[in-house]
C-alpha cells in the first residue's frame, strides 16, 4: 500500500506518536525516553498553558498499520506577536534511517505553516527555550542530560536535504569539577564577595525552603530573558507547571539565589544531578518502581547539569556569575561530583561561554537548530 500520512487527532493515534521514538532508538544506548505522565501532560490543554496560545498538528507517517515517523507543527502567535515575526516550528521529529519518510513529514508541516501564512519554518523546535532544542551535530556519543534531546546523525542529513540550512547554534560546556580550586579563582571570587557588600548568597538545605521563591525567581527570569532566542515569557499558571516538572528533582543544595535585603532574588542558579540514567532504567514510567531508579541515580550521579540561571539586568558586571559558579562547583565537589554539563548556552552567549571557560569548561557538544524560508 506504501506510506500513508495521518493527522494525529484520537487518543489512540497519540499514543503511538508518543511510543514510537522508543521503537526507532531501540538499542541506542544514549537515548533517554521521556517520563511519560509529562509527556501525556504535553499535548494535554488543561495541562499546558502553551497550547493556549500556540496552533498546533501533529503527523504520524504509517507503513501498513505501523507508526514508522512522526513530527509536530507549532506556530506560538504569542512569540510571533512580541518579535513580530511569521515563524512556524517543527517538533518532536523521529524516523526511521528512510529519507521518504522524513521528506513527508517534513513536507506536510511546511505545508500546513503556509496556508497560516507563515514566512519561515524553524527548528527542532517546541513552545520555548525551555523544551529540548535542536539536533545534535557534535557529541553523538556523549551522554544526554535533562531537558535535551537525541538524534541519529542521518537525521541531520535528512533536515539538510531537505533545503534547511543553519539559524542557530547551542553549544554545552563539560566543566571538570577541580579538587583544589586555583588561586585566582579564589582572589576573584574573594573581590566579587568584597563587592557584594549588601548583597547576600541563599542556600537551601529541604524542598519547601525553595517554594517562597519559585514565582520571584521564575519572574526574574522573564525580566532577565526578554530578547533571547526562542525565550517565551511564563505567566503564572506556566510558572507553576514548570515548578510541578521540576521540583520533585530538585536538590536544594544545587540552587543558588542571590538576594538584597529585601529577599529580593537578584541572581539565581539551578542544577540538577543528571538523573537520565534512572529514567533509561525506569523506561519512563515513576510507577510502580521507576522513581526508585531515578532516586538512586540523584544521590549517586557524578554529573550536575545545570538547568536554569538568570542576573537581573541591573545588576550585571558585579561578578554575581562568579560567585554563584563557584558556589556550585564547590557543592558539586561536596557531593563527589566529577562534571558540570552547562546545558545548551548560544553560541554567541560570549559572557556565559566566557564564564565556562574560566572555570576549565570545554565544549563537548553541540545543537543546531535550523531554519527553511517559505515561498
Amino acid at each position: 500500500m506504501g506510506y500513508q500520512i495521518i493527522r494525529v487527532q484520537k487518543k489512540a493515534d497519540l499514543y503511538k506518536f508518543i511510543h514510537l521514538p522508543a521503537k526507532i532508538h531501540k538499542g541506542h544506548k544514549n537515548w533517554v525516553p521521556p517520563l511519560y505522565s509529562d509527556e501525556w501532560a504535553f499535548y494535554n490543554s488543561h495541562r499546558n498553558r502553551a497550547l493556549s496560545y500556540s496552533d498546533t498538528i501533529l503527523f504520524l507517517v504509517m507503513d501498513d498499520g505501523k507508526p514508522v515517523g512522526r513530527i509536530m507543527g507549532i506556530i506560538n502567535r504569542r512569540y510571533n506577536e512580541l518579535h513580530g515575526e511569521k515563524t512556524a516550528r517543527f517538533f518532536n521529529l523521529e524516523t526511521y534511517q528512510n529519507y521518504e519518510v522524513a521528506q513527508m513529514l517534513l513536507s506536510e508541516v511546511e505545508n500546513w505553516a503556509k496556508e497560516k501564512g507563515m514566512a519561515r519554518l524553524i527548528g527542532p523546535m517546541g513552545f520555548s527555550d525551555k523544551d529540548p532544542q535542536g539536533l545534535i551535530v557534535e557529541g553523538f556519543d556523549e551522554e544526554i542530560v535533562l531537558a535535551s534531546s537525541c538524534n541519529y546523525p542521518y537525521l541531520v542529513e535528512f533536515v539538510t536535504r531537505y533545503g534547511f540550512v543553519k539559524e542557530v547554534d547551542l553549544v554545552v560546556y563539560k566543566v571538570p569539577i577541580p579538587n583544589k580550586f586555583p588561586d585566582f579563582y579564589l582572589r576573584i571570587l574573594e573581590r566579587v564577595k568584597t563587592k557584594a557588600n549588601g548583597y547576600r548568597m541563599l542556600r537551601f538545605s529541604k524542598r519547601n525552603q525553595i517554594r517562597p521563591f519559585i514565582k520571584p525567581v521564575l519572574a526574574l527570569v522573564n525580566e532577565t530573558f526578554p530578547n533571547i532566542y526562542g525565550f517565551n515569557p511564563m505567566d503564572p499558571d506556566e510558572m507553576e507547571e514548570l515548578a510541578a516538572k521540576y521540583l520533585s528533582f530538585i536538590d536544594p543544595r544545587f540552587l543558588k539565589i542571590i538576594v538584597n535585603s529585601d529577599y529580593q532574588p537578584l541572581a539565581f542558579i539551578l542544577g540538577i544531578p543528571n538523573i537520565c540514567p534512572g529514567i533509561q532504567k525506569s523506561k519512563g514510567y515513576l510507577f510502580p518502581f521507576g522513581f526508585i531508579h531515578i532516586l538512586k541515580v540523584m544521590r549517586t550521579s557524578k554529573v550536575l547539569s545545570l538547568l536554569l540561571g538568570a542576573i537581573h539586568p541591573n545588576y550585571r558586571n558585579l561578578g554575581f556569575d562568579t560567585w554563584m559558579g563557584a558556589e556550585m562547583l564547590m557543592e558539586a565537589q561536596n557531593a563527589g561530583m566529577t562534571t558540570i554539563d552547562s546545558h545548551l548556552e548560544l553560541e554567541n552567549n560570549t559572557k556565559m561561554r566566557a564564564e565556562m571557560e574560566k572555570m576549565g569548561g570545554v565544549v563537548y557538544k553541540r545543537y543546531r537548530i535550523f531554519q527553511k524560508g517559505l515561498q
